[in-house]
């Protein structure tokens, strides 16, 4: 028999270091491509001022690389721990992608990031920009294996079931390389990094031009983060459409527990934009339709078993989208300011987005919640429910590895916060760099 307090508190695990994990990707993904644009002016131009913003911006990508690199390797140690039957029963299938994540993608970043910082008077201009290129691909590489393996646990293909054995097995790394939920996942997870990125130099920027301090660098960070945002969040807006649609083929449960839709509706449904959902009534209260809008509407067709939790659904999803609709119009704003060079005289925009620094890391682990907490009661969605995927181990032992994460991760949080802010308020002018530029020297 199953210990579904076991279950429990494994998925309790997995979601926390999950979740803790995920503050650190989209920012890495997001500074990496605005480092290489930074630089790639500078190499253009030949201004210092460029090169000065990218050893800046570089450095606060540095410490969040660190911190990402060390929450993630613990995750993976879970499968065998917490997750063992798991693994054993697509271990074939999912390992894969894990170990060409780490042999292709965590390689070639961890190499040329120690380039990226102690190359700066040993490589020349191009040589730079090449090793800062590579490391954002390192990024994207990692993101695109990372993702092939879950669009493979949202739409398992290429693998069949083998009754001797009782595990699945690969038929076609092909149909798994290119699933197309992996690709939609990919671009849309990208492009959300990109904004994330993107609104943390904004945000920064904007804090040093409230003060008067590193004026033009800000300036030039702000104009930067505001056209390479704008054009991102649009791309997500795009790209997070397409992977609804996707949904809709392959997770009609999790797209009708998004859209509260109790029961088939006659095409072409509504669209409830506002409402409170009401599980136990299996309606939605107070609710506001948009007319006229395709839906899936599949839950009252099925076992209630297997319909994820609503609320939690429906709400994690509308707040994601209104954010990401905010993030168009502060970067259209911004844009506008940039053009206009009037930032200094719009303070109340600064103030904006100063304060807008945490929503999109709101918006992005909601996204997170959407796309796996809607999965569930699905590891392998129609192939292992989550309850059979846990390793037989003592509760106890599983409470206790999770308060030791609870603390470990509460004190890297403590270090990450410091040595930004530290860093932060530095600023380029405060801090001194490594290597330390020599005079004289090209």
């Amino acid at each position: 028999m199953i210990d579904l307090a076991l279950v429990n508190v494994s998925r309790l695990q997995f979601a926390l270091t999950a979740l803790y994990h995920f503050l650190f990707v989209p920012l890495t993904l997001g500074l990496s491509m605005i480092l290489v644009i930074m630089e790639a002016v500078y190499v253009m131009t030949g201004r210092e001022i460029w090169k000065r913003m990218t050893r800046f911006w570089g450095m606060l990508f540095g410490i969040n690389f660190a911190m990402g690199v060390a929450t993630g390797i613990t995750m993976e140690f879970q499968f065998g721990t917490n997750w063992a039957y798991y693994s054993h029963y697509v271990g074939d299938i999912f390992g894969a992608p894990l170990a060409l994540e780490g042999l292709m993608a965590f390689f070639l970043e961890a190499t040329f990031v120690g380039l990226f910082f102690f190359g700066w008077e040993r490589l020349s201009r191009v040589g730079h920009l090449a090793v800062t290129a590579l490391v954002a691909l390192g990024s994207s590489l990692s993101a695109l294996w990372i993702l092939i393996a879950n669009a493979w646990m949202q739409h398992p293909v290429g693998a069949q079931f083998n009754p001797q054995t009782m595990r699945m097995e690969l038929l076609s790394f092909s149909q798994v390389l290119f699933n197309p939920v992996a690709q939609a996942k990919f671009v849309h997870t990208v492009a959300a990094g990109y904004v994330v990125g993107s609104v943390f130099v904004l945000a920064v920027s904007a804090w040093y031009l409230l003060r008067g301090r590193n004026v033009d660098i800000a300036k030039r960070s702000m104009a930067v983060a505001a056209s390479f945002g704008l054009a991102c969040a649009l791309s997500v807006a795009v790209l997070g459409d397409e992977s609804g649609y996707l949904a809709s083929d392959n997770q009609k449960m999790k797209i009708a527990a998004i859209e509260a839709e109790w029961r088939t509706e006659a095409p072409p449904a509504g669209f409830t934009v506002f409402g409170f959902p009401d599980v136990q009534a299996r309606t939605t209260h107070a609710e506001l339709k948009v007319p006229w809008v395709p839906t899936s509407g599949q839950i009252e067709e099925a076992a209630w078993s297997t319909v994820p939790n609503v609320p939690v659904l429906f709400w994690s999803f509308r707040v994601m989208v209104g954010l990401g609709l905010f993030f168009i119009l502060l970067f259209a704003t911004a844009f506008y300011l940039s053009a206009r060079h009037r930032f200094e005289q719009n303070r109340w925009f600064l103030r904006i987005a100063f304060l807008s620094l945490p929503l999109p890391w709101i918006a992005a682990e909601l996204g997170w919640i959407v796309a796996e907490y809607g999965r569930q009661p699905w590891s392998i969605d129609g192939l292992l429910p989550t309850f059979l995927g846990v390793s037989v181990t003592p509760v106890t032992n599983v409470w206790l590895s999770l308060a030791g994460f609870v603390i470990f991760y509460s004190a890297l949080a403590v270090v990450d916060v410091y040595l930004l802010v530290r860093m932060i308020r530095g600023g380029p002018d405060g801090l001194g760099y490594w290597p330390p530029e020599r005079a004289g020297v090209p």
